[in-house]
């Protein structure tokens, strides 16, 4: 199957740090349906009372007021969400191809579940969309099978 890279906007609040944050701020999501594929909770680095709750999607009416009720907004940070076949290697093969095109990474969160992987890739600026989702597309498609060979007359 082949790599899918899809531009998306990831919602996020900053909280206290302490027990219970992230299922209070998911709470208003999952009354309102909201079907969420990213979930991050992370304490800040060097503030060890604060920590970021990430989620992604936020759409439709009901489930975008209640992530705004939760304290939720959309970040300025571009991101793409990235998924295809596993291989090993691969995260390496990525963030290698990424760095020599010059491209400084905000973030990459990347997990593999039953041979398929998926990442969230956040950029430092939108300029850096179109050329990270070429990229990727390229070097993370699954690898060409070798054609069989051919049997020898005799």
């Amino acid at each position: 199957m082949a790599v899918t890279v899809k531009k998306i906007t990831i919602w996020r609040t900053e909280v206290e740090n302490k027990p219970g944050m992230l299922a209070q701020t998911l709470e208003p999501l999952a009354a309102a349906g909201a079907d969420l594929h990213v979930v991050m909770g992370y304490r800040i680095p060097g503030q060890e009372t604060r920590a970021v709750i990430e989620v992604y999607p936020v759409s439709g009416k009901k489930v975008t007021s209640a992530a705004q009720s939760a304290g939720l907004s959309e970040a300025s940070l571009p991101a793409l969400l990235v998924q295809g076949e596993n291989e090993p290697g691969l995260g390496h093969k990525l963030s290698r191809a990424i760095a020599d095109a010059g491209v400084n990474l905000s973030f990459m969160v990347a997990q593999v579940l039953e041979g398929r992987y998926s990442a969230v890739i956040g950029l430092e600026n939108a300029d850096d969309l179109g050329k990270v989702s070429t990229i990727v597309r390229k070097v993370g498609a699954p690898p060409k099978k070798a054609a069989p060979a051919k049997k020898k007359k005799k």
